[in-house]
């Protein structure tokens, strides 16, 4: 059973960061064509790719890890690199439910608003920068979180 709850932790963790890469890097691309139709359509995509593989992936990442501890008779509040992964992991989730979702949500409305008439508004565009910057901060736990349950340090 530890290796399938590590299993199951591993491919969670692999379609985390997969999925908040590609997406950043798809949104990106997107919001700097300034094409409102373009825009629009990716906007909704991280939206969708949010639901559809972020959202699973942590679930994924929480039952197997927890599973795998507890399978392998490792306590949630020790050895020191398993509470350091947690807590990064927590500090990540922090910063998307808290500053990446509400951006993504404000972001959404005003993409579906627009009409190939419309200017790209200049909330949009710093809601974009500041969304970047945000899932970068979000993104750096997730990889050193990484680091420490493979180093175990």
């Amino acid at each position: 059973m530890y290796t399938f709850f590590k299993t199951v932790h591993l491919i969670g963790v692999v379609v985390l960061i997969g999925n908040v890469t590609i997406t950043a890097y798809w949104k990106v691309l997107a919001d700097r064509t300034r094409d409102v139709r373009l825009i629009a359509h990716a906007q909704h995509g991280v939206t969708v790719a949010d639901w559809i593989f972020t959202l699973p992936a942590i679930i994924l990442v929480l039952v197997g890890g927890y599973g795998a501890a507890a399978v392998g008779g490792l306590p949630f509040n020790g050895p020191a690199w398993l509470v350091t992964g947690q807590l990064l992991f927590a500090v990540s989730g922090l910063i998307w439910v808290g500053i990446l979702v509400p951006i993504q949500i404000r972001q959404a409305r005003t993409a579906r608003s627009l009409t190939e008439d419309n200017a790209l508004p200049e909330q949009y565009l710093r809601d974009g920068r500041n969304w970047l910057i945000w899932g970068i901060a979000a993104t750096v736990p997730l990889v050193a979180a990484i680091y420490v349950m493979v180093a175990k340090s």
